[in-house]
């Protein structure tokens, strides 16, 4: 059986390569670099001021005991986990950033993998649905030791507000995002007020949305957000003194408001 060798001429003068998208269709240009620009920040959002924290302590310091509490209402964490029921599929190899001892998915989907993140072994330990964690201060160091291209989704709930550098943190969960990948980031108006942000602690539910829109929008690469807001409202109200002190302080009446940012790495190439 004769086997055909493939052969080869030599060009001089070679066309520059035509790049294809993901339709197969051929870029009318081809890009000036190959170096792609995709994940690099490209403005920072907080001012010296708006990173500021009342306590200014190590982070270490402040999470060293465990917490096994819930840091919102049923109501948010139903919400949250359809959400995530909507958003993520059963194949998903997902990071949980900023986790603790709970993690608020689909108690009846088995995820490929999920990996928790935070600042307490206790309670990461103590967390069923981690395959294992990692203990890092991502106020002290951004970058995980996972390659790139490691995660379907990445998650981060009601702990954005401690972030002191949310540019860098949300360039390198794009590094660990598949292209494609989804990175959900949920909060509400609670907070350990003394380890939030500056820019956050003076901001209203409007303004901590587009705070975290603009954490997005700061990285090269992330699609549009989508904003997903549920506010209070206002049934089952607390008519407890504490719940008459905080509704005279505008803190929340009813449910605890639910607010989630989401967004995608983007699966065409940017090139500079």
């Amino acid at each position: 059986m004769n086997i055909l060798q493939p052969t080869f001429k030599w060009n001089p003068n070679p066309k520059p390569t035509r790049i294809f998208n993901i339709q197969n269709q051929i870029d009318p240009k081809p890009p000036q670099s190959s170096t792609s620009s995709a994940g690099k920040i490209k403005r920072t959002v907080l001012t010296k001021e708006g990173r500021t924290k009342f306590d200014i302590t190590p982070d270490r310091n402040f999470y060293s005991s465990p917490r096994f509490v819930t840091h919102v209402d049923n109501t948010f964490i139903t919400t949250l986990t359809n959400l995530y029921s909507d958003k993520l599929r059963p194949e998903f190899e997902i990071l949980d950033l900023m986790s603790s001892w709970v993690s608020h998915l689909p108690g009846n989907v088995k995820y490929k993998r999920v990996i928790g993140h935070g600042l307490n072994p206790q309670e990461l330990a103590k967390n069923p649905r981690l395959d294992y964690f990692v203990v890092k201060d991502l106020n002290q160091d951004q970058e995980f030791e996972f390659e790139s291209g490691s995660f379907d989704a990445v998650l981060c709930t009601v702990s954005v507000q401690y972030l002191e550098q949310p540019e860098k943190v949300f360039a390198e969960v794009f590094r660990l995002l598949k292209p494609g990948g989804v990175f959900i980031v949920s909060f509400s108006n609670r907070m350990f007020y003394e380890k939030a942000v500056g820019a956050w602690r003076e901001g209203t539910g409007f303004g901590r949305v587009q705070l975290v829109v603009q954490y997005f929008q700061c990285v090269e690469g992330f699609t549009e957000p989508e904003v997903v807001r549920k506010l209070a409202d206002g049934t089952n109200p607390d008519r407890s003194v504490f719940g008459w002190i905080k509704g005279v302080l505008g803190l929340w009446s009813g449910s605890d408001p639910f607010y989630a940012v989401i967004a995608y790495k983007n699966f065409k190439p940017i090139y500079e």
